[in-house]
């Protein structure tokens, strides 16, 4: 008997937004298998074998099933661990591996690199990811999304990236109003995870602090309202988010109550310059925020290669999950 065509999902063990994609998988009858990479290799087993004629087969195992690598059609790279062997201590001073010595040489850091290399490698040879890994990584600089923008025909906000007190002081006393915006959303403390949103900034509030590190200062645009776009192949969910407090104006995620949503259309030149810009960063799938400002224009704000929708599709009922299964399982047979 043929195994069946499946969908790959590599995700952790809590992820409600993945439950959702595999319960509609489930429901068309579809496959899934799901792992975590952060599982490798105490739960997971891999065996694989390549020729020219064939290309690679062999199967991935979990202590509950298996999956043959050549009947996996799609592949969603949802909200992995990352891969990090942990070897026993009491054989720290293990002789040669494979030629290598090893002994008193970070056995830990040198068998994590083995297992990105042999079970992420044959991860990243799977056919059609949403999205592609590599591409997800590079997409997600947020200097490489504003300049993918503007040669598609985006318009952008004016933005400074510097280590330089004086220059971000000039910058931000050039334009009418500007914001601070960091590249990470959120850090880890002692007393549990901190967000850090957008926020309205002045040239007399910059400090010499600023050299520590990289700093994102932006062109503050004014805004009738913004839209959050979620785009699944050449399907595309525009809701308009429209702030009713000074905190979420600024930014929406520091105040989620205080957000109206609603379905929206996007115009086709924005919906044709997005199409370009993604085409051109090699995503499937992309979370994107724009302001539209009180004349109608949109302007592209940033960029989620593998971004949250869960709660768009509760507030608007746009068919983002749908569109995600139909993706998966495009090439099932």
């Amino acid at each position: 008997m043929t195994a069946p065509d499946t969908v790959l999902v590599l995700t952790g063990r809590l992820d409600a937004t993945a439950d959702l994609v595999i319960t509609e998988l489930d429901r068309r009858g579809v496959p899934v298998f799901r792992c975590d990479p952060a599982d490798f290799p105490d739960r997971i087993a891999v065996s694989a074998r390549f020729d020219t004629a064939a290309g690679w087969s062999g199967t991935l195992r979990t202590p509950y099933r298996s999956v043959e690598l050549g009947r996996i059609v799609g592949a969603w790279y949802r909200r992995p661990g990352r891969i990090a062997v942990r070897t026993d201590p009491a054989t720290a001073d293990q002789p040669e591996a494979a030629g290598v010595d090893t002994a008193g040489a970070g056995v830990d850091e040198w068998a994590s690199a083995e297992a990105r290399g042999g079970f992420g490698g044959l991860l990243a040879a799977v056919p059609r990811w949403l999205n592609d890994p590599g591409r997800m990584e590079h997409a997600e600089y947020k200097p490489v999304q504003l300049a993918a923008a503007a040669r598609a025909g985006l318009a952008a906000p004016r933005t400074l990236i510097t280590t330089d007190p004086a220059a971000a002081r000039e910058f931000v006393a050039g334009l009418p109003h500007a914001v601070y915006k960091p590249f990470r959303g959120s850090l880890r403390a002692a007393d549990g995870t901190r967000f850090i949103y957008t926020s309205a900034v002045t040239a007399a509030e910059i400090d010499d602090s600023v050299r520590y590190t990289a700093h994102q200062f932006q062109e503050w645009i004014d805004k009738d309202h913004e839209v959050r776009l979620t785009v699944v192949g050449d399907r595309y969910f525009a809701a308009r988010l429209t702030a009713r407090s000074e905190a979420a104006r600024t930014d929406w995620r520091s105040d989620y109550d205080s957000v109206d949503y609603a379905v929206t259309e996007v115009p086709d030149g924005v919906r044709a310059a997005v199409a370009r810009m993604l085409a051109e960063l090699g995503l499937r799938f992309a979370a994107m925020d724009f302001v539209v400002r009180p004349d109608g224009r949109w302007y592209f704000l940033d960029l989620n290669p593998n971004g949250q929708w869960g709660w768009i599709e509760h507030h608007t009922g746009l068919p983002i999950c749908a569109a995600i299964a139909d993706e998966l399982t495009a090439s099932v047979r």
